[in-house]
């Protein structure tokens, strides 16, 4: 697991283009709030907008998710534990003002980027 890419991944990279093509900047992989353990994907501080890019099997999508068969009890309450943790950062995020975009590692560059730039813009005004 420790090799698995923190960030810079290919749907986080993907997203990041067409978002920079629009013209949006952002800050990458830095805690949305001070002192904030957890790091976001895309942060843009303005508006208050956290996008985390979610890898299928890591945070059990719901479509594309898969449960291993080998040592299942482990990896099912890893998987859990993994959406307890982004819930509960969530809701931390939230508390504090902030909107939370999931985008999942399947969805389409273009269409996460205009959810993405939909939310930044409406809640710059």
């Amino acid at each position: 697991m420790q090799k698995q890419p923190r960030r810079d991944t290919v749907p986080e990279l993907a997203l990041r283009r067409e978002l920079y093509r629009r013209g949006l900047r952002y800050r990458v992989d830095v805690p949305p709030i001070t002192g904030m353990r957890s790091r976001a994907d895309l942060v843009f501080p303005a508006a208050k907008v956290a996008v985390f890019v979610d890898g299928c099997f890591w945070h059990a999508c719901p479509e594309h998710g898969t449960q291993p068969n080998n040592n299942s009890d482990w990896w099912r309450a890893k998987l859990e534990a993994n959406r307890s943790r982004d819930r509960r950062i969530e809701q931390q995020l939230e508390e504090a003002g902030w909107l939370v975009l999931r985008i999942w590692e399947h969805e389409n560059p273009a269409e996460a980027a205009d959810r993405v730039q939909q939310a930044v813009q409406a809640r710059k005004r």
